[in-house]
C-alpha cells in the first residue's frame, strides 16, 4: 500500500511493504535467495513484536547489533522502527573493554548478534545486557510466537519523527568513538531526499556491500531503496573479487561506496566484459577525482561523491554543473564557510589552474563550519564533544575543505590529517591527490610523522599496481612534474605496503600508519635534500634516532 503523502517516520517506510510482493531483500546463503517487500516487512514485525516484550521496563529502548550484512540486520532495523526502538550498530572490529563499553555507553538491553561473533564476546562484563544469538534453535523458538505480527501492532511507544533510530558510532581518530543520534524524521527525510535526487524506482536493485554498522550503508543505501520501493541484495563483507559477480547475479543498480573500495575495484584484474552489466550509478566517499575517472572509463559507470555526515550537521550538494574533485555546494538551508580554525576567519577562495590543481592550498584550506541551522541531533551522553561540535554557535565538521569562487567545495581530508611542515599547514586528503596520479600507485595515504626538530614531516603509504616495483628515480621525476605539488608536500618517507591497512568501514586506518612511522617492518624510502630517494638503512634509522634524542623529540615516536 502506497501513501498519498511522504512518510515522516521510517516506521511509516516499513509498513508501507506489508502486501507489497515484489522482490525486496536478495542475499546469499546456500544460494540466491529473494523475500518479497511484503515477507521483509513481516519479519520486522515479528522481530518488534519480540523486542517490546524483552526489553525491561523502564529501560532506554536501544539494541546493539553485531552483526555482518546478513537480512538479520535490515530485519532489526525496520523492527526498531515499528517499535520506537533505537539501534547502536557495534563494529565487530573492536575487541575487549572497548567493545563492552560501547554496548553498555549506549545503554543497550538486548544484544543481537551471530555465532560467528561469539568469541569477541567472550569474558566481556556485560551486566544487565541480553543476548539474541541469531541462527539458532533457541532464537527460532523465541521468534515462532510472533510469526502473525503485523506493523503497527506492537510499540514501546507510538513511534514518531522525534524517535530515536540509531545510535551510530563515527569513525574518530582519538578517544572513544562518539555515538550520533539519528531520529526516525531526519532518516525518513534523509532517504526520501536520496530516492528522489536517484531516481530510485521498485525496478531498482540496491546492493549494501559496506558495513551496516556504518551510517554509510543505512543512509545512503538501504534507506533510499526503502524510500523508492527498491529492493536490496545483501553482501556479508565487501569483496573486490565478488562485486561484479554479485551485481550481474542480482541485477544490481546502485551501491555506495567509502574510504578505498573504488581502489581495491580497480586493482582487480580487468576482464572484456567489465562493461556487461546493470550498474547505473555510484554514490560515497573519498573515492578521489583520479579514481573516479578511472571506475567510469573502465565500468562505465558514473561515481558521484556526496558529503554529510550521520551526524548530519552539514550537506554539500552535487549539481548539474559541480567541477571535476568538488563535491558540490552547500545543501538547502545550509550557510557552509570555510574557516581558519587558527584565527576564526574565512579562508580565502582556492586558486585553481587550468587543470584544476590546487595553487593556494596553505591560504585556501580550513575547516567546513555550517554557520546555519544544523540537522545534529547530539551525540549519545557526551556533553564535551557535543559542545566541541557546535562551539560559538557554530556546527564545526571536524573536516578540511576549500571553496573555489564559484562557491563549490572540494574535501581536503580531516583535521586530524592536517600537517604542519616548516610552519606551513598542509592537507593530506591534497597530496594524496596528487600522488594518485602516478601509474604504478594502487592506493596512496599521506600522514604526518614528527619533524627531529619541530612540527611534522609528510610520509605516504603506497600500494603498488601488480607487477610493478617502486622505482625512486622515477618517483622522484614524477613528483617533480607536478605543478600544484608544493615545496613542502614532497614525501619525506615512502612507506611500500602490500596492501593498505583498513578500518572496518574501508577506511585508511591512518592511526596505525602514524603510529608506526618510519619505524616498520615494510620498506621505508627517505627523500635526500637533492630530491632523490634511497632505502631507509638500520643505520639510517639508528641516525635518526639519535637526531630525534638530541632534540628531545623521541618521545613522539611509538618505538
Amino acid at each position: 500500500m502506497r501513501t498519498t503523502t511522504a512518510p515522516e517516520t521510517v516506521a511509516e517506510l516499513v509498513a508501507r511493504q506489508w502486501g507489497d510482493h515484489r522482490p525486496g531483500l536478495k542475499y546469499e546463503d546456500t544460494g540466491h535467495t529473494v523475500l518479497s517487500h511484503h515477507r521483509t516487512a513481516q519479519e520486522a514485525a515479528a522481530r518488534a513484536a519480540l523486542l517490546v516484550d524483552l526489553m525491561p521496563p523502564g529501560a532506554e529502548p536501544h539494541l546493539g547489533v553485531l552483526l555482518d550484512n546478513t537480512p538479520e540486520f535490515p530485519f532489526w532495523l525496520g523492527a526498531a522502527a515499528l517499535a520506537g526502538a533505537a539501534v547502536a550498530g557495534i563494529n565487530p572490529t573492536r575487541r575487549g573493554p572497548e567493545l563492552a563499553r560501547d554496548i553498555l555507553h549506549t545503554d543497550c538491553r538486548i544484544l543481537v548478534t551471530e555465532p560467528a561473533h561469539l568469541p569477541l564476546l567472550r569474558g566481556l562484563d556485560l551486566p544487565g545486557v541480553r543476548l539474541l544469538v541469531t541462527g539458532t534453535e533457541e532464537y527460532e523458538a523465541l521468534l515462532a510466537p510472533y510469526a502473525a505480527a503485523k506493523p503497527g501492532e506492537a510499540t514501546l511507544g507510538t513511534p514518531g519523527p522525534s524517535s530515536r533510530l540509531l545510535l551510530y558510532f563515527t569513525s574518530g581518530s582519538t578517544g572513544a568513538p562518539k555515538a550520533a543520534i539519528c531520529t526516525q524524521g531526519r532518516l525518513a527525510a534523509a532517504g526520501s531526499a536520496l530516492a528522489r535526487r536517484f531516481s530510485v524506482t521498485p525496478q531498482d536493485v540496491h546492493y549494501v556491500c559496506m558495513p551496516l554498522f556504518h551510517g554509510n550503508a543505512v543512509i545512503a543505501d538501504w534507506l533510499p531503496a526503502l524510500a523508492g520501493g527498491a529492493s536490496v541484495a545483501l553482501r556479508r563483507r565487501f569483496s573486490a573479487s565478488a562485486f561484479l559477480d554479485d551485481v550481474r547475479a542480482y541485477g544490481v543498480t546502485y551501491f555506495t561506496y567509502v574510504g578505498r573500495a573504488v581502489q581495491y575495484l580497480l586493482a582487480t584484474e580487468p576482464r572484456p566484459d567489465d562493461r556487461e552489466h546493470t550498474l547505473r550509478l555510484g554514490f560515497g566517499t573519498e573515492a578521489g577525482a583520479v579514481d573516479a575517472a578511472r571506475f567510469a572509463e573502465r565500468f562505465g559507470v558514473p561515481l558521484v561523491e556526496g558529503y554529510g555526515a550521520t551526524e548530519g550537521g552539514a550537506s554539500v550538494q552535487h549539481t548539474p554543473d559541480t567541477p571535476p574533485g568538488a563535491l558540490g555546494r552547500a545543501g538547502e538551508g545550509d550557510d557552509l564557510a570555510v574557516i581558519d580554525p587558527e584565527t576564526g576567519a574565512e579562508c580565502p577562495a582556492a586558486v585553481l589552474d587550468a587543470d584544476g590543481r590546487l595553487l593556494n592550498g596553505s591560504a585556501a584550506i580550513g575547516e567546513l563550519v555550517n554557520r546555519g541551522r544544523s540537522l545534529f541531533e547530539g551525540y549519545w551522553r557526551n556533553p564535551d564533544a557535543e559542545a566541541a561540535r557546535t562551539r560559538e554557535g557554530w556546527y564545526w565538521t571536524g573536516d578540511l575543505f576549500f571553496r573555489d569562487a564559484a562557491g563549490f567545495l572540494y574535501f581536503a581530508g580531516r583535521t586530524d590529517d592536517r600537517l604542519r611542515v616548516d610552519s606551513e599547514n598542509l592537507a593530506a586528503a591534497v597530496i594524496e591527490n596528487i600522488l594518485a596520479r602516478w601509474a604504478d600507485a594502487a592506493a596512496v595515504a599521506v600522514y604526518a610523522v614528527p619533524d627531529e626538530v619541530a612540527g611534522d614531516q609528510v610520509m605516504a603509504a603506497v600500494a603498488l599496481r601488480e607487477g610493478a616495483g617502486f622505482d625512486p628515480d622515477a618517483f622522484a621525476a614524477f613528483l617533480a612534474a607536478q605543478p600544484d605539488l608544493g615545496t613542502k608536500m614532497s614525501p619525506r618517507y615512502v612507506r611500500i605496503v602490500q596492501a593498505m591497512p583498513v578500518t572496518a568501514t574501508n577506511k585508511v586506518h591512518r592511526v596505525a600508519l602514524r603510529r608506526a612511522g618510519f619505524l616498520c617492518p615494510d620498506p621505508v624510502w627517505h627523500r635526500l635534500p637533492t630530491g632523490r630517494y634511497r632505502p631507509l638503512s638500520e643505520p639510517g634509522r639508528a641516525a635518526l634516532l639519535a637526531a630525534y634524542e638530541a632534540q628531545g623529540r623521541a618521545d613522539l615516536l611509538d618505538r
